[in-house]
């Protein structure tokens, strides 16, 4: 990894792999003892869920899955009670017994989180957090001081000023000991570990190239129209936070990190540089502030090449997938979705069947990663072994942010220059309240403020 301020502290994932955890703790938690192994007698765990929405609701039931350790809901937390009422009737019809809410333990308003994490047991209990990503480092702090372990979906920040205090905040829960796991799920499928070892000892030769793309119609809230009149403007936008690059840094965070952040894993590296291009087309009536494409072109420090590909346009050609070359031939990473990976290695560059020398299959039936992930948080939690994936998290974020930026303002950005920036998208976001004003705010037209490259340059609005 290159030696910036933002990777010194870092641990590769080669050796998170082999240390079940990316940072090794360092003290036990103040006035709470953490065992080994929970006594038999009281070995339940309970989960809170902070943003019980698709992703939050998802998360959840991966949760109440875990097969090693009685595992039980018991509080929820959301700005819009619809929503969570919503998810507690799903999670409830599916789990039944293990969905524990009752309704003094569902907690409505931007101070919920807080109430429902106090519903929870320090050393022992797990907060799951998934609202929009720029309440990240809000909830984690408070989690921290309350002695939880966490659950945290990606993006882990969406900014330079975020991405810093979640750094501070990391090494904090380590000093308490505390288990983390971050919504990276691939990093936790096995193929493409396999596929990781198979080129980290040389199968494809040196890599000299890698492809990500993310190509397909819109999708989720990325595409908004204008506010209903009468609506509270804050909550408008919460509801939508794909539509804005303050909430959850746009579609490009959200969507394509994760195709970002398997190929730098296979690369084992960061990349140090991003020039990028993108645009707004047919965009109708909608307001949101993303570009509808993307075209990155990442340097790492050797100055391997890293293309990385976004649309959300209809009736265009799709594609989801990542690809690394190497010297030898080529691998593929993912080819459909993010799981199964449909991991493989040809003998060449050429795609064809007859070419193939290498296919996941040969590695065991694919699990599914975003229920991996949990079992993993789980068993370090049980075993207290060192577990924490928020540096290797924030990095990930930051390597997206950086591609955003760079299309969002026209310039060359580089890893450090992002690491650095000043510009706090959403200040003081453990402030809000109902009655505050959003952080970004509409025109006399009802419409936002859109990157304009080239006019811009230092800030993406």
């Amino acid at each position: 990894m290159h030696d910036s301020p933002s990777t010194t502290n870092a641990t590769s994932r080669r050796g998170f792999l082999k240390q079940t955890g990316a940072i090794a703790a360092t003290g036990a938690l103040a006035g709470v003892t953490l065992p080994h192994v929970f006594a038999a007698e009281d070995n339940t765990m309970q989960v809170a869920v902070m943003g019980p929405g698709g992703r939050g609701t998802g998360a959840t039931a991966n949760a109440l899955r875990v097969e090693t350790a009685p595992m039980k809901l018991v509080a929820m937390a959301d700005v819009a009670e619809n929503r969570l009422k919503s998810a507690y009737e799903g999670l409830k019809g599916q789990f039944g017994e293990k969905v524990d809410v009752p309704e003094e333990r569902k907690f409505i308003g931007f101070d919920g989180y807080k109430k429902a994490m106090d519903c929870l047991r320090p050393g022992k209990d797990i907060a799951i957090l998934t609202t929009p990503p720029a309440f990240r480092w809000v909830m984690f702090k408070y989690a921290i001081e309350r002695g939880l372990h966490v659950f945290m979906e990606k993006p882990v920040s969406v900014d330079g000023p975020s991405a810093r205090r979640m750094f501070e905040l990391s090494d904090q829960a380590d000093a308490k000991g505390l288990k983390v796991g971050v919504g990276l799920m691939i990093r936790h499928c096995k193929t493409r570990q396999g596929l990781f070892n198979r080129i980290r000892d040389g199968e494809i030769g040196e890599i000299i190239a890698l492809r990500g793309y993310r190509m397909h119609g819109p999708v989720a809230s990325a595409f908004s129209t204008r506010k209903p009149e009468g609506e509270n403007e804050l909550l408008y936008q919460i509801r939508r936070f794909h539509s804005f690059i303050w909430a959850s840094g746009g579609c490009f965070n959200d969507y394509y990190i994760h195709n970002i952040d398997e190929c730098c894993w296979m690369k084992n590296d960061w990349p140090v540089e991003v020039q990028a291009s993108g645009g707004r087309h047919f965009r109708g009536d909608n307001v949101d502030q993303n570009f509808d494409n993307y075209s990155c072109e990442y340097t790492f420090k050797d100055g391997t090449k890293m293309f990385f590909y976004g649309r959300c346009m209809a009736g265009c050609h799709d594609e989801f997938a990542s690809f690394a070359h190497g010297s030898k031939s080529l691998a593929v990473i993912s080819s459909n979705s993010h799981w199964p990976s449909g991991a493989r290695i040809y003998k060449g560059h050429k795609m064809t069947n007859s070419e193939i020398a290498w296919r996941s299959p040969k590695e065991g039936p694919e699990l599914d990663p975003y229920q991996v992930e949990w079992q993993d948080l789980v068993n370090a939690i049980r075993n207290n072994t060192p577990y924490n994936e928020v540096k290797r998290g924030v990095q990930a974020s930051l390597v997206a942010t950086m591609g955003r930026k760079a299309a969002h303002t026209g310039q060359v950005i580089t890893y450090d220059e992002m690491w650095n920036d000043t510009h706090e998208l959403a200040p003081d976001l453990d402030k809000l309240t109902l009655n505050s004003p959003a952080p970004v705010l509409a025109d006399a037209n009802g419409r936002y403020p859109v990157p304009q490259p080239g006019v811009n340059k230092t800030r993406e609005y």
